[in-house]
């Protein structure tokens, strides 16, 4: 295979790095609540043999966490794309994109709500960034995403 002259950037096979990628996992009183449900579990099995009640609670305990695992959305700003679950709109679509707090994350939600909106939420992440769509062709007025980092979304969506 021939060389490539000195000083010339040979083609990467890597993707671009996101700009900015979150995973929305569960707090830690969620996780604490899944170990006690799977000592509840556990428990009521203990009258028909401890060694299926241990094995229970310990299939309970494993299948919750590669549910909640699986199940936790991914938002992202990578290759000119905001992808938050399963939804996604190229960034040049998008318009102001604002950090909530947890009061205006709760005041957006309440009243100003625009039922057109598209909102990917948990609500154990008290702070989200509203984001405004300019899609002339899209009925979304807006996006509200729960972050954990509003600040550090929004600058990756404006830059």
């Amino acid at each position: 295979m021939p060389e490539a002259p000195r000083g010339t950037p040979l083609p990467s096979s890597r993707a671009a790095a996101p700009t900015y990628t979150e995973r929305l996992w569960l707090g830690p009183l969620g996780w604490v609540l899944l170990v006690v449900f799977a000592a509840m579990m556990s428990i009521a099995f203990v009258p028909l043999d401890p060694r299926v009640a241990a094995l229970v609670g310990a299939g309970v305990l494993v299948a919750g966490a590669v549910a909640l695992v699986g199940l936790a959305p991914r938002v992202e700003v990578r290759d000119g794309v905001f992808r938050a679950g399963g939804a996604h709109i190229p960034v040049e679509l998008l318009g102001a994109a604002r950090a909530l707090d947890a009061d205006e994350t709760r005041a957006e939600l309440d009243t100003r709500l625009d039922a057109r909106a598209h909102v990917c939420l948990r609500g154990w992440i008290h702070t989200a960034v509203r984001v405004e769509v300019q899609d002339p062709e899209d009925p979304t007025p807006y996006w509200v995403v729960s972050t954990r980092r509003p600040t550090a979304l929004a600058a990756a969506l404006h830059a």
